[in-house]
């Protein structure tokens, strides 16, 4: 599979979006259409990125947002179950496959141990929207990735491990620039992980909870 053309970031206002959007600033091989509900949230934008403020919900703006796009990548938060319904409407009603969708750990109750325990206590109520989203793009007949990254933090580093969908989660937190990382090189190689549903985790951070906490 070709690398992806013209990308679709739905959210792109949040923090790893911006460290993607950063990354691929400087790619003449890269169209990137930056979608979020305000546009000043973005700072500085790349000089070849197209704006589109809009809601997902709003479907004549995401199937206008949607048309000739090679892949989406979406990081959202809130109702992202139903946001992810009308996102998969619109890549069927557009012929677009490829979706790259950050998630949440914990959503398959794949944490062990005491980490996993206060994960539940602290997110546990949040993580029900993100499984139903999940689900919904497994069923979907789209090729997607599913990333379910560890606590995030702030560092400057690109420093990250994967378990799979089955396998019980490792590290505790990871860096959003290393999420970022891993989005970028499924932008640039759009064949990996297809169908695929992982972990993000920084490794050696193994613990009862992340070290920043």
């Amino acid at each position: 599979m070709k690398r992806a053309g013209n990308v679709l970031v739905l959210g792109a206002g949040g923090q790893i979006a911006r460290w993607v959007i950063r990354m691929l600033a400087d790619r003449d091989d890269t169209r990137l259409t930056l979608f979020l509900r305000h546009a000043r949230k973005l700072g500085r934008a790349p000089a070849h990125a197209r704006i589109v403020e809009g809601d997902v919900l709003d479907r004549d703006r995401l199937d206008a947002a949607m048309a000739g796009q090679d892949l989406v990548y979406v990081n959202l938060a809130g109702e992202v179950d139903v946001q992810m319904k009308s996102i998969v409407a619109a890549m069927q009603a557009a012929g677009v496959k490829r979706i790259v969708f950050v998630a949440s750990l914990g959503i398959y109750d794949e944490v062990p141990g005491k980490f996993g325990a206060w994960n539940r206590r602290e997110i546990g109520p949040y993580l029900g929207p993100y499984r139903r989203a999940a689900d919904m793009l497994e069923a979907s007949g789209l090729d997607y990735t599913i990333l379910r990254p560890a606590w995030l933090t702030d560092e400057d580093e690109i420093d990250y491990e994967t378990t799979g969908r089955d396998a019980p989660f490792k590290g505790t937190e990871v860096s959003r620039r290393s999420v970022a990382d891993l989005v970028v090189k499924l932008i640039e190689s759009p064949g990996l992980l297809v169908c695929g549903n992982v972990g993000v985790d920084k490794p050696g951070t193994e613990g009862d909870k992340p070290a920043f906490l």
